[in-house]
């Protein structure tokens, strides 16, 4: 639930009467899962439609290794927020404002949060511009700009009533579906020659530079999988779902050690689950991009990004899949920027709370708090979309603001672990060596990166 009713429990208050004993079976486990699919089905969306498709088109098939490493690497780092946030009851910026450093009211790095987190409402101007694209694809008797502001109007109405979960139920329904129909012309890709070959695929999985634009290298990075937003954002949705209050204040009882270990446990099937389908989703929009786009030699831009979309569908499924695209696609991109507004809307109202612009303790006024951000935030990536009308520059900008903002969150990550999680709960060494390889890495591809461009 996007909205909850003023009247219901404080998600983020720990009450002794709320903790609850974790499922012992993995299929109760299962059954507890939520956090990371909210999320997931945000990043099923400008990532794999939009960036995805064009890295691939840019690139061919020799970075399909890169998008592995992309999805793959950053959840030990979503892994250890979570954990973070089922210990301490803490929510992601919160836990970024004890990083020592330079302070003014808060921590240096919550003020970089805020930067990149604006930076990145390109990002949702680029869903609300993919979004009316199709729509005026399919009416339009309406121009692209008036699709926007109903579409925006639409949404703010949605969240600010609260009815999320009926929303959140369908469009999950329409991203699935919108993923199996992408799996299919992918299976299908495999039978066009033209398109595709076994040693293309398996050359994709050696490490190779890219031959496109290193920037779109970059954006694909940071927004594919997890990006340093979503990261930020998974310990408000894994408190809100619970895991923090059913563990209960941290104690360091044997009681509560198991309490959170249980959680824990939890919170790590959702992390490997979401992972699962976001990977698969985002390899399936790679090939397509790969083998159809590259093959044809076009690259998705400007006003005409979703026609040329269209073609990875009509190219391997016919021309009658052209209709499937488009109602697939308000499915992934409206899912994106539904569920990516309401956690940055949250996000927000707690940077707020942490500057001391009210009481954050008092739940009422956080719900207010986080719906004038939630109007704000939907204002916000329209007017970025009227003065910029390209969507596919404004998921870039989005993508390298995110991308730069990975190395530093995992490093607070780590700080975090050794200096501020309950030592009671302190993960498994395999883990932690984990979280430093992935750490180095996104700090060594960063540093690539912008070495590159200042060269």
């Amino acid at each position: 639930m996007v909205m909850p009713d003023q009247s219901s429990e404080d998600p983020y208050a720990l009450h002794p009467e709320s903790i609850e004993v974790p499922p012992k079976t993995f299929l109760g486990a299962f059954r507890r899962i939520g956090p990371a699919l909210i999320i997931g089905a945000g990043v099923v969306g400008t990532g794999e439609l939009i960036a995805t498709t064009l890295l691939g088109a840019e690139n061919g098939y020799s970075l399909l290794w890169f998008i592995l490493v992309s999805c793959t690497i950053k959840v030990v780092v979503q892994n250890e927020l979570g954990r973070y946030a089922i210990g301490t009851g803490e929510t992601g910026l919160r836990a970024m404002d004890r990083v020592p450093g330079p302070r003014f009211r808060v921590s240096w790095l919550v003020w970089c949060w805020c930067l990149v987190q604006t930076i990145s409402l390109a990002v949702h101007g680029g869903m609300f511009a993919g979004i009316s694209e199709v729509l005026h694809e399919i009416s339009p008797a309406l121009s692209v700009g008036a699709w926007v502001w109903i579409v925006m109007v639409v949404t703010l109405v949605l969240l600010l009533i609260g009815r999320y979960s009926l929303v959140e139920r369908v469009s999950i329904a329409m991203v699935i579906a919108f993923t199996v129909t992408t799996a299919s012309a992918a299976v299908l890709l495999l039978t066009t020659p033209a398109y595709f070959s076994w040693s293309r695929l398996l050359d994709g999985l050696a490490f190779h530079l890219p031959e496109g634009s290193l920037v779109t290298a970059m954006a694909v990075f940071g927004i594919t999988g997890m990006g340093s937003t979503d990261l930020i954002q998974y310990p408000y949705w894994c408190i809100e779902k619970g895991y923090a209050r059913f563990t209960g204040s941290g104690d360091s009882t044997a009681a509560w050690v198991s309490r959170a270990q249980g959680w824990i446990r939890v919170m790590g099937i959702d992390v490997l689950s979401a992972m699962v389908i976001y990977t698969f989703s985002t390899v399936a929009f790679y090939l397509l991009g790969a083998g159809v786009l590259h093959g044809l030699g076009v690259v998705p831009q400007g006003s005409e990004t979703i026609r040329i979309l269209s073609s990875v569908y009509t190219e391997t499924l016919g021309d009658w899949s052209r209709y499937v695209f488009l109602v697939g696609a308000i499915a992934v991109l409206y899912s994106s920027l539904f569920a990516g507004t309401a956690a940055t809307a949250r996000m927000f109202a707690d940077f707020a709370a942490l500057l001391r612009a009210y009481d954050g303790r008092n739940y009422r006024v956080r719900l207010r708090a986080t719906r004038i951000f939630t109007a704000i935030l939907l204002l916000g990536p329209v007017l970025v979309y009227m003065v910029l009308r390209d969507p596919v520059l404004m998921v870039i900008i989005g993508g390298v603001g995110q991308a730069l903002m990975l190395p530093v969150v995992s490093f607070a990550t780590l700080y975090l672990r050794y200096v501020h999680l309950p030592k009671a709960i302190v993960p498994k060494g395999w883990i932690t060596l984990a979280l430093w390889i992935a750490s180095v890495v996104m700090l060594v591809m960063m540093g690539y990166s912008v070495l590159q461009r200042l060269v």
